[in-house]
């Protein structure tokens, strides 16, 4: 299922419209979390950590169409915790979409075929189910059996409804590529494109053993791609990014690119790293020191190649060399040939470990305890 052509036309129009008023920072995706709570406990997530009182807060209709407007960002991804256990989901997908704006609803599919008479098919709708790999890979991932067929039926049910749906993938260490390769042969025989990023290790994530280093990220989607030719799989990238997961460009990431409004404000300094709140978006442009986050620059983003952070940088990247992207596009991501320049990190600041304050902070607030969380540490290289 290709991306409608009136979202490549509305997205490339806006992207090209910064590029021509000199803006070289503007949000592309803003991530909407409207609630924390979740109805699974991924031992990769760090976001279920809150107090009761805490998960239970949501984001009102009203504070999300602020934040929507206030951002001005032409597409929505609205992550969790599960959006879908929000009593006023259907009125907040139905109000963004009522902007033209895209949106990405974010899911397990738990509660998918319970909530679909909620929405209606629409080309600015899409739900992105999470499906970190076939059924062994995602049950395991989700630390719970029975979810991946879940997951499936509920897909099916979507499309036989005649909504938009994708798959969101996330790739943890210990992945085999023929193992990506199944699961993309799969998805594609389902009839669903698939959104697919290395692991990010969340500061507070119980298990730091399994997210991926920039190193063996690039060499495990180098031969991820070469299984990949000529099988016809559907990837919503931007085809820079994907040769960037290769290792066959060396891009910075754009944190702003996609801004992150939870309930506890604005998140600093983007939607993997939890380092603080402002109280608006302007706020969140304004006061946070970019140049002091990213790799090379901070050691908590050294091994992050995630899309949030550079699929940004490649959209940009794609509207200043559209020739460049043109010919990655025609040939293919490069899988054999030397990897590009890392950038250097021995010139990185050190790790500050803040999210534990966080909890705690926001917990006290709330006069609650934080969950405690046994955590692992990480022994990849």
């Amino acid at each position: 299922m290709a991306v409608p052509l009136i979202q490549q036309i509305r997205v490339g129009a806006y992207v090209l419209k910064q590029r021509l008023m000199g803006n070289d920072k503007y949000p592309l995706v803003l991530m909407l979390e409207p609630l924390f709570r979740c109805n699974l406990a991924c031992p990769g997530c760090g976001k279920i950590d809150y107090p009761d009182p805490i998960l239970n807060r949501r984001l009102s209709l009203e504070d999300c169409l602020a934040a929507v407007d206030e951002c001005g960002a032409p597409m929505v991804a609205i992550p969790g915790g599960e959006p879908l256990l929000h009593k006023e989901i259907s009125e907040i997908v139905k109000a963004i979409i009522a902007r033209k704006k895209f949106v990405s609803l974010c899911t397990n599919a738990l509660l998918l075929e319970k909530k679909l008479h909620l929405f209606e098919p629409s080309d600015y709708l899409f739900f992105s189910v999470h499906l970190d790999g076939l059924k062994e890979e995602h049950d395991k991932a989700v630390d719970q059996e029975g979810v991946f067929d879940r997951a499936i039926k509920a897909i099916k049910t979507a499309q036989d409804k005649g909504f938009r749906v994708n798959a969101n993938a996330t790739i943890f260490d210990g992945t085999s590529a023929e193992k990506v390769a199944e699961f993309l042969d799969y998805t594609r025989d389902l009839g669903i494109p698939v959104t697919i990023s290395p692991g990010y290790a969340y500061e507070r994530a119980p298990d730091q053993e399994h997210f991926l280093s920039r190193k063996k990220t690039k060499h495990l989607f180098r031969d991820i791609f070469r299984l990949g030719k000529d099988r016809g799989w559907a990837l919503n990238h931007s085809t820079l990014y994907l040769d960037f997961l290769a290792g066959n460009q060396t891009y910075k990431c754009a944190p702003w690119g996609m801004p992150t409004r939870n309930i506890f404000g604005w998140q600093k300094p983007c939607y993997l790293l939890s380092e603080g709140y402002v109280s608006s978006y302007k706020e969140l442009m304004e006061t946070t020191d970019w140049d002091a986050y990213g790799t090379g620059n901070y050691e908590k983003c050294a091994n992050c190649m995630a899309h949030c952070g550079y699929e940004p940088t490649a959209v940009a990247d794609t509207a200043k060399h559209p020739l460049k992207a043109l010919k990655v596009f025609r040939r293919g991501v490069d899988t054999e040939g030397p990897l590009a320049a890392e950038i250097p990190l021995e010139n990185q600041r050190p790790a500050e470990y803040v999210f534990e304050k966080i909890v705690q902070e926001k917990a006290a607030e709330v006069g609650a305890e934080p969950k405690s969380r046994k955590v692992k540490t990480s022994s990849a290289a």
